[in-house]
């Protein structure tokens, strides 16, 4: 691809990850999205493990937020892909663990993330030297 329309590209993916990171970083703390009635009993009990450590939601919400806030912004883009690193790394395990029905999405936003992370892998250099 040209530079140009792989910038683009690159943008507008940025952007709805970001922006998904942010809402799901919301509900943390405003709970607007219902919870699936379908869902598994594996997968509730582990919900409600998370939810039982009183401070965990909340960080996590907080990391989804601002690690969304800046992974749509070109410049520190870098930044907000090393503090969504973690939570998309749980939510990768927990998908492989307690439900696999969830793990396709969980993948695509997993590639999305690797893909921000490969094209800022210059920005990452410093820290390994």
């Amino acid at each position: 691809m040209k530079g140009s329309i792989k910038s683009k590209v690159l943008f507008i993916v940025s952007l709805l990850f970001g922006l998904l990171f942010i809402v799901f970083g919301m509900d943390k703390f405003i709970h607007f999205m219902p919870m699936p009635k379908d869902l598994p009993e594996k997968m509730m009990k582990a919900f409600l493990a998370f939810t039982e450590i009183g401070w965990l939601m909340p960080l996590v919400g907080v990391a989804e937020i601002v690690g969304g806030l800046l992974v749509i912004i070109p410049r520190t883009r870098a930044l907000g892909a090393l503090i969504i690193f973690p939570v998309m790394v749980g939510i990768i395990l927990t998908n492989i663990v307690q439900d696999q029905s969830g793990l396709p999405i969980a993948g695509v936003f997993g590639a999305i993330l690797v893909w921000i992370i490969i094209e800022n892998k210059e920005k990452y250099l410093p820290l390994i030297k």
